[in-house]
């Protein structure tokens, strides 16, 4: 018998490698012997394959967008709980839809404990170790389950955990709870972990599964592995690797940054500037809204991020506009960083207003379990109020800041995406289509496509435009400026 000490979700566990009396338990036990589970204290595997943007879907029914990996390489360390993963992607071309041109991404992502960081790929002059590294607090709940997902990984933590087991088939189904995280997993005849299940908490699909799937184990380095590794969440792939090589006990060390000991989770600041009188810009992150009043109440267009956001985009258009209900929530597309707020803003009372085609999906996905980290609206349970359009879409109290809503027409970032054009203020509000860059920032050798179609469908509906109010970036800017990235780039 062996015992470690492990600090895993912020709690102490205890391992303790001992085949309990049950016919189960020594299934558990004899994959854990044939996996080398209790000698093995980290370990590194590579490979190549596919990679897919979890929440990015270019519509509500189709899977997350794919993108080529050349290269793949997790390092974990079961001792002390961490991983680093770094991938180089590059976004997959698809037959008819334009995007820009594939750019490779490097990325090079860590855990330690409960704290989660990234490092930026370095200028081609700059060594790695001049990098800031950023915290990623988002991130623990999904990296923290890759390391515990890993079959030694799992079959550590299902010894540690007084797991429950029971047959399935032909296969042994194991299952345990850490903290408020459940895991269950199947073991087939050949000992080996064949799936592993567990469950994260993301603000558009609440009880997240997060699937893993294990095939075609070989010897690696002495060790069972397996050679094929697919993984999905929230039903559809995140990641699809074929493994070239993988070995046990590496040294992976990896110590917090300086910075990150030091660094403070960013506060959750709203910031709102007047563009016309009684329409607001509402900033202080990298997503933005746009609150417009109304007689009686308030047009909110955009609920980004999560209900954090949302809470305090409440809190500054009360204090802004006070004493008026926000009776709308217009939302631009369904991508996750552009809706994982607008539960915030059901149970606020607002009806929803986005394209016929998101309404089916996030009526799907609001009815979905949230018990790992409940919001406002899984204790209110109250429905959710759409209004849909699917082509020109006006709201007005017939006074004031007439708003219209307009599906963006042919653009390959998303099918049911719209703008939003204020035509007394001649403003237009919009996100994704186009971000301005910061002042002073020369023009790109090439226009993006989606900016280009931006300019095309402003251009079909013949709107007046003085300001853009833009959904991320540093300003606003105006429709000479969409020109003149365009033309610049097309001279060049």
């Amino acid at each position: 018998m062996s015992r470690s000490i492990y600090p895993v979700f912020g709690l102490t566990l205890s391992l303790t490698f001992a085949a309990c009396g049950s016919l189960h338990a020594q299934t558990v036990q004899s994959s854990a012997d044939a996996l080398k589970a209790a000698n093995i204290k980290s370990i590194e595997y590579s490979g190549s394959g596919r990679w897919y943007q979890f929440g990015q879907a270019p519509n509500p029914t189709s899977a997350w967008p794919q993108f080529d990996v050349s290269s793949f390489k997790a390092s974990i360390n079961y001792v002390n709980p961490s991983e680093r993963v770094r991938i180089a992607r590059s976004q997959t071309v698809e037959a008819g839809r334009v995007r820009p041109a594939p750019v490779e991404q490097k990325v090079d992502q860590y855990i330690s404990g409960s704290t989660a960081w990234n490092l930026n790929p370095p200028p081609a002059s700059a060594k790695e170790s001049a990098l800031t590294p950023t915290l990623q607090p988002a991130a623990v709940e999904e990296r923290t389950a890759e390391i515990w997902s890993t079959p030694q990984g799992f079959l550590k933590a299902a010894l540690a955990n007084n797991a429950s087991s029971k047959s399935v088939n032909s296969d042994i189904e194991v299952s345990f709870n850490v903290g408020k995280y459940r895991y269950v997993g199947l073991i087939n005849d050949k000992d080996e972990v064949k799936q592993v299940q567990t469950w994260i908490d993301t603000p558009v699909l609440g009880d997240t599964l997060v699937e893993t799937n294990y095939s075609d184990y070989k010897e690696f380095d002495g060790i069972k592995f397996p050679a094929h590794i697919v993984r999905t969440q929230g039903g559809y792939p995140v990641l699809d690797i074929n493994v070239a090589a993988a070995k046990s006990n590496v040294a992976v060390d990896i110590a917090l940054p300086q910075e990150i000991i030091t660094a403070k989770p960013t506060a959750v600041t709203v910031q709102a500037d007047k563009l016309a009188n009684g329409v607001y810009y509402l900033t202080g992150g990298t997503h933005h809204s746009v609150a417009i009043e109304q007689n009686d109440h308030v047009v909110l267009v955009e609920a980004p991020l999560n209900e954090e956001r949302s809470l305090a985009l409440i809190a500054k258009i009360k204090e802004v506009i006070p004493n008026k209900p926000i009776k709308y929530l217009v939302n631009t597309h369904a991508h996750f960083d552009h809706a994982g707020g607008l539960r915030t803003f059901v149970d606020e009372g607002s009806t929803i207003v986005t394209h016929q085609d998101n309404k089916p999906y996030f009526e799907k996905v609001w009815a979905e379990p949230r018990t790992i980290n409940p919001d406002k609206l899984a204790s209110s349970k109250k429905a959710a109020q759409f209004e849909t359009f699917t082509d020109k879409h006006v709201l007005t109290d017939g006074n004031n800041h007439a708003i219209e809503i307009y599906p963006i027409a042919g653009n390959g970032h998303n099918d049911a995406f719209a703008l939003i054009y204020l035509p007394a203020e001649k403003i237009l509000v919009e996100a994704d289509a186009y971000t301005p860059p910061a002042a002073n920032t020369p023009p790109p050798a090439k226009a993006n496509p989606y900016t280009v179609n931006l300019y095309e469908n402003v251009q079909k509906l013949n709107l007046d435009i003085r300001q853009i109010a833009a959904l991320h970036g540093t300003r606003v800017t105006t429709l000479d400026d969409i020109r003149s990235v365009i033309s610049v780039a097309a001279a060049k």
